[in-house]
């Protein structure tokens, strides 16, 4: 469940307030003293229209970076989006923010409650153990929506050749408390009156485990190429609910790809 997912009929008026916290602002600016460098990436990428769905939408895979050091540093595709507020060594903290598409009755194909579009807030911490390994922990709060918590515990070994090439693969475990997998994989008495499906109310824990990668590559100064894939894999309550059972599905692929373009500095 990547998330940067964005539901398309709001790509518009999200998409400035989403290039400002993907701009990294950390540690990295004052590595060399030289010229600051940018680096945009743009493209579509096909996910879980919610957590829990068959469907998919296409939205826009987004993130903005900048540096003054000899190579950017290294970042997710999947992860959430937001700027290091404090980042001192090989640690690094900051705000998260998510989106979830809103889910209606008509959407899932049975009378359930609608779950609005959610907006998330919260805070990241990560931290490098080696130069090729780095864990991050990330918990948001729905503002809207699903209004629960939930989060990752990820892990990434990443391989690259300064700037000309980057891979990173690693697991993924996404957690949610009760109220986030309520308004999901729940089923209230009265939902199952009119949606036919048995009455359930999962409690919260680890929603989902699996898998990323990424790759970009840069051909030439300024041009390149990123591409990424995850595949995540619905477990316990969320995976029992009939909610997926019979109205979803516990496999929740999802992927981009993306034109990138590097302006400023030297390389």
């Amino acid at each position: 469940m990547a998330n940067r997912r964005i539901a398309p009929n709001l790509i518009l008026c999200a998409s400035p307030f989403l290039i400002l916290t993907a701009v990294p602002v950390h540690a990295q600016d004052s590595d060399t003293g030289g010229e600051k460098r940018t680096r945009v990436i743009l493209g579509p990428q096909l996910s879980p229209s919610w957590p829990g769905a068959d469907k998919f939408s296409v939205g826009p895979y987004i993130d903005v970076s900048r540096t003054r050091a000899r190579e950017f540093e290294f970042e997710a595709p999947d992860e959430s989006f937001g700027s290091p507020f404090v980042h001192t060594g090989h640690f690094a903290f900051g705000p998260a923010f998510g989106f979830i598409g809103k889910r209606k009755a008509s959407d899932i194909g049975a009378d359930l409650p609608k779950v609005g579009f959610a907006i998330e807030a919260g805070a990241f911490g990560q931290v490098n153990l080696t130069p090729e390994l780095r864990v991050r922990l990330e918990g948001r709060k729905g503002l809207s929506g699903h209004k629960g918590w939930t989060g990752e515990v990820s892990a990434d070994y990443v391989e690259r050749q300064g700037d000309d090439w980057l891979f990173s693969i690693g697991p993924r475990v996404t957690l949610g408390d009760a109220k986030y997998s309520r308004a999901y994989f729940g089923v209230t008495p009265t939902a199952a009156i009119t949606s036919g499906l048995p009455a359930y109310d999962p409690g919260g824990g680890v929603q989902s485990v699996g898998m990323a990668a990424g790759y970009h590559r840069m051909f030439g100064r300024n041009w390149g190429v990123a591409v990424y894939g995850r595949y995540d894999r619905l477990i316990g309550d969320t995976a029992d609910s009939p909610v997926t059972r019979q109205l979803g599905s516990r496999s929740q692929p999802s992927g981009g790809i993306a034109l990138s373009y590097t302006f400023g500095g030297d390389r």
